[in-house]
């Protein structure tokens, strides 16, 4: 009698009809075995990857590339020397001043240009702030008899009638009793009266002036002066205020201790320091001009007072005659500088002037002769000094609270050039 075999799946199959065979492919399954194999489709994707491989294998396409990771590798090195630079400058600022640098001038005076229409200066209004500066301050020995005090008229308002207290005049600043810094508040136009610019007047009997290189503009050179106010340099100090354009679009130079950066222009507008330490505005060539008791210049522009005058070009070629920047007949941050008849330095800025009416204060403080300095919030500054118990640390005080810089601007290195006061 025969065994009965052990079952099997192959017995079991074929005693079962409804149970696969073991060697029966599952057509379930995609073969992928041999010349019958399965090929699934590619779908879109295959072709396009495909051009992308040849693309990216042809020569120019590799030199594309190479030139583009050069490009962005420099301009991360180029922009990031910029932001990192010495002083105190806002992002903003340093990045519109490197366009500037490269080329991109228009594209930066597009951009503020549509940055104002977007949101030009209020119309109207009221002075959010008391139109009276503060802070008296005295340097120098108190007991030495004093000069007498020069008497500065009221400055009328160009708003029409004065609010309270605009345009007195205040001391900020005195040299042995007399007072050597004069402040005063007014608005500027009869348009723009929530607006508030600075006044000031100084005294070179008892003043002098000196003029101090930025870090980048007009840039490293044998000065003989920092471009700081660093300590153990602050005794007697009363003031400081900003200076004008870059060099290369001041349409003039820069001098200082024999050495020039730029060109002094003929004609150019410029504040000139002398070996004495007292300080004019005038036409170079015309006015003023190089000789052994000239220190230091600096030029911007041209003239916006001139004998006692605002030309009329003021109001022309706005643009192109008042350098590559915005136009001059935006209302926007401005400063000036000028000088009186009786030799008296005046400063102006303020955050809603034109060409126009910052020449029209300027001529209303009293000044002769005077000039444009630098614009816009980024680079506007007056700052004057509080004294303290230690005649070498005064304090920095703003003139125009809403002024973008600190006020200790200058005890730190500053990109631009500026001008420091000191007692006599």
């Amino acid at each position: 009698m025969s065994p009965t075999p052990e079952p099997t799946a192959e017995n079991l199959a074929l005693s079962d009809p409804d149970m696969p065979k073991a060697d029966t492919p599952n057509t379930d399954t995609p073969n992928t075995d041999g010349p019958n194999a399965d090929t699934p489709d590619p779908g879109p994707e295959a072709p396009r990857r495909g051009r992308i491989r040849r693309l990216l294998s042809l020569r120019t396409t590799k030199a594309m590339l190479s030139l583009t990771a050069i490009f962005a590798g420099w301009l991360a090195w180029s922009l990031g020397g910029a932001l990192t630079a010495p002083g105190d400058d806002s992002v903003a600022a340093r990045v519109a001043e490197w366009g500037r640098d490269h080329h991109l001038g228009p594209v930066v005076t597009f951009l503020e240009s549509a940055q104002y229409k977007a949101h030009p200066p209020k119309v109207g209004g009221r002075p959010d702030m008391a139109l009276k500066p503060t802070g008296v301050g005295t340097q120098g020995d108190p007991g030495t008899p004093a000069l007498a005090a020069i008497v500065l008229p009221r400055l009328v308002s160009p708003a029409g009638p004065a609010l309270p207290g605009e345009g007195n005049w205040q001391v900020l600043g005195t040299v042995r009793g007399t007072p050597a810094v004069m402040g005063a508040y007014v608005r500027p136009d009869a348009e723009h009266t929530s607006y508030v610019a600075g006044v000031v007047s100084m005294d070179p009997r008892v003043l002098r002036f000196s003029l101090h290189p930025g870090e980048l503009d007009p840039g490293p050179a044998n000065w003989g002066v920092p471009p700081s106010i660093p300590a153990g340099s602050r005794t007697g100090l009363l003031a400081t205020f900003n200076g004008g354009f870059k060099i290369n679009e001041a349409r003039g130079g820069f001098y200082l201790n024999g050495i020039t950066k730029g060109t002094l222009t003929p004609d150019a507008a410029s504040l000139v320091f002398y070996r004495d330490g007292h300080l004019t505005v005038g036409s170079w060539g015309r006015d003023v001009k190089l000789t052994p008791d000239v220190v230091g210049v600096r030029q911007n522009l041209r003239l916006i007072v001139d004998n006692g005058q605002v030309p009329g070009d003021v109001d022309t070629n706005v643009e192109s005659g008042w350098g590559l920047t915005i136009a001059g007949k935006y209302f926007v941050w401005r400063s000036g500088a000028g000088v009186t008849r009786d030799g008296r330095i005046v400063y102006v800025y303020g955050p809603a002037l034109s060409v126009r009416t910052l020449a029209d204060l300027l001529q209303r403080a009293g000044c002769v002769q005077a000039m444009q300095l630098d614009i816009n919030p980024a680079w506007m500054s007056f700052v004057y000094y509080r004294p303290t118990p230690d005649p070498a640390d005064p304090t920095p005080v703003k003139l125009l609270p809403d002024q973008e810089r600190p006020a200790a601007r200058y005890y730190e290195s500053t990109s631009r050039d500026f001008t420091a006061v000191y007692a006599r």
